[in-house]
């Protein structure tokens, strides 16, 4: 299996029925401030506001005032004795992403939900191929597929695979996942994942399949999401004043493989803070609402085409110790004052 194997954009509709969708989702601009950069928002799954009832409200919301997307991550577990980073109090209670995504697909119609990012070396091919076309499925095709390497080593302990050679398994696992949504008879041989020649159906709902973003915070993975990918998404730790660089990068690799870089997604995660304005030294999306406002005009003149604003990693909101009354009150305040248009 050639892992390098392009899939093209299309833009085009299928004759094959309703419910199935041929090609990408495009880089369709609308003019809603910070350069036309499409917007989305981060569902609760993480701390004491991330409730059903409260995932249904905020997405309902969004769907209504014209967000593009909505949002999820993964994470399984954190250990007893956190580093500073696996510490963060966004990571010490999450759902499951994709569990939250398809109990949201039942309460919408329109907006898309996007994973943002399942950890590919937690999951075989097979298993991950039939989860997310189920959930192409359920949701009418509104599925956008982030994946990642992962990077805390007790979820690889627990999950049973090693940490080593993650970039190299990610650029099978992408070619395995491919071949079972997109072939009649799927047959695969690899160094870490085998498919017996096999049949996989149904196929999801989009076509040739889900758009597939990668994640990554280093120069070789921006390089592989533009070989491999329709796109890159970023992560909670991506510096947004140099989004540029990650862009460059995955132009860059999608270019050297003979791909058209503009043809390619780039998804921000906008981790939003909202306090007191006037700080001097704040980080871009921290501040008062007009100061993030006005942020995002920076972040869409570095090439991003979409930006999701996600709340979870607010210590204020996305802890289990935060009140949950107060973060969703904060919350929709958000939702309002970003909104499209």
């Amino acid at each position: 299996m050639d892992v390098r194997r392009r899939v093209g954009w299309t833009g085009k509709r299928s004759g094959l029925g309703p419910r199935c969708v041929l090609g990408r989702v495009g880089i369709e601009r609308r003019t809603e401030g910070g350069g036309g950069v499409l917007r989305g928002f981060g569902v609760p799954v993480a701390g004491a506001w991330a409730t059903p009832e409260n995932q249904v409200r905020l997405v309902r919301r969004a769907e209504e005032l014209g967000y593009r997307s909505v949002w999820t991550f993964q994470r399984l577990l954190v250990p007893a004795r956190p580093d500073a980073r696996a510490g963060a109090p966004v990571y010490r209670s999450v759902h499951d992403a994709i569990v939250s995504l398809a109990y949201l697909a039942g309460q919408t119609s329109r907006i898309r939900l996007g994973l943002a990012v399942a950890n590919l070396p937690f999951f075989s091919p097979a298993l991950l191929a039939k989860q997310l076309a189920t959930l192409d499925a359920v949701s009418g095709g509104r599925l956008d597929v982030g994946l990642g390497l992962g990077w805390m080593r007790e979820e690889f302990e627990a999950v049973g695979v090693p940490m080593e050679q993650r970039g190299a398994r990610a650029e099978e696992f992408v070619a395995a996942l491919r071949a079972l949504w997109t072939e009649e008879v799927v047959e695969f041989h690899g160094r870490f994942y085998e498919i017996p020649p096999a049949r996989f159906d149904p196929k999801p709902v989009q076509r040739p399949h889900p758009p597939l973003l990668l994640g990554g915070n280093v120069a070789g993975a921006w390089r592989r999401a533009g070989r491999l990918a329709d796109g890159w998404v970023g992560g909670s730790m991506a510096d947004l004043t140099r989004l540029d660089a990650a862009i460059g990068a995955v132009r860059q690799g999608a270019s050297e493989a003979g791909r058209d870089p503009d043809a390619l997604r780039f998804v921000c995660r906008g981790v939003v803070r909202v306090r007191p304005g006037g700080d001097g030294s704040r980080q871009p999306l921290n501040g008062s609402l007009d100061e993030i406002r006005g942020d995002l005009d920076a972040i869409a003149a570095q090439g991003v085409t979409e930006i999701f604003f996600d709340l979870n990693f607010d210590p204020e909101i996305g802890s289990p110790d935060a009140d949950p009354a107060v973060a969703l009150r904060r919350a929709e305040e958000v939702l309002e004052a970003l909104a499209p248009g």
